[in-house]
């Protein structure tokens, strides 16, 4: 299977208009750490590309950008398999929630998966860890900041045991990720969630989307996720 050819025109407006929305979040991703003293680089935008077709997909890969999170394994094989043919470093984050089912699907698809919350998971993901010769690289806890029933994610007073159990089994922990109440201030919860990164030695933060990031990034976002800033 070969990705489709689009009509010259058509791709050449499209990779225009994601050119200039993502050159426009850049610059501003760049005015907001100057702000509040930290470098550009620090911060990675995450293209949250999760019900997107390829044809959305393709114009910001050739406007340059290689960085995308997916809610779904199936989804994201399906789109992924193919596009990683014609654009090898790309890298894949898994934002949605993982089913055991799934596990070694996603490490095999994954560079980074962000929504670690329960010890039977990280048990299973041990368990396909050293079957497997090429796998996700870096491994995110998501943290229920907001004691949501409907979300994911472990409870602050459960995160230090699930620490734990990632170390134990030489899993590569890297950072913390969250997803504020909708109807409240996000400010609270990225403290929270940086200030708990550094308590247990860990340096990556994914939190932030495009209604919010530039207060994540004032709190040490190291991975924003947007979606609607980059597709609107």
């Amino acid at each position: 299977m070969k990705i489709a050819k689009m009509a010259p025109i058509l791709l050449c407006w499209m990779h225009s208009e994601k050119n200039n929305l993502l050159e426009h979040t850049q610059k501003t991703i760049e005015k907001i750490c100057l702000s509040v003293g930290r470098t550009p680089d620090s911060v990675s935008i995450l293209a949250v590309s999760k019900n997107k077709p390829i044809e959305n997909i393709l114009p910001l890969i050739e406007a340059g950008h290689r960085l995308f999170g997916e809610n779904r394994v199936q989804e994201a094989t399906q789109k992924w398999f193919f596009l990683r043919q014609s654009y090898p470093n790309v890298r894949l984050h898994l934002i949605g929630p993982l089913q055991r089912n799934k596990i070694k699907q996603a490490l095999s698809l994954f560079d980074v998966i962000e929504t670690i919350d329960r010890p039977h998971l990280v048990l299973s993901i041990a368990k396909e860890w050293l079957q497997l010769s090429h796998k996700t690289e870096k491994l995110l806890i998501q943290v229920n900041t907001g004691r949501e029933p409907q979300k994911s994610g472990v409870h602050v007073e459960d995160l230090a045991s699930l620490v734990d159990l990632c170390k134990t089994h030489c899993l590569p922990l890297t950072g913390l990720m969250c997803i504020p109440p909708l109807k409240e201030s996000p400010e609270p919860h990225f403290q929270l969630l940086s200030e708990l990164a550094h308590q247990h030695g860990l340096h990556d933060l994914s939190m932030g989307m495009s209604r919010d990031y530039p207060t994540a990034i004032a709190h040490g976002a190291t991975w924003i996720r947007l979606g609607k800033a980059l597709w609107p």
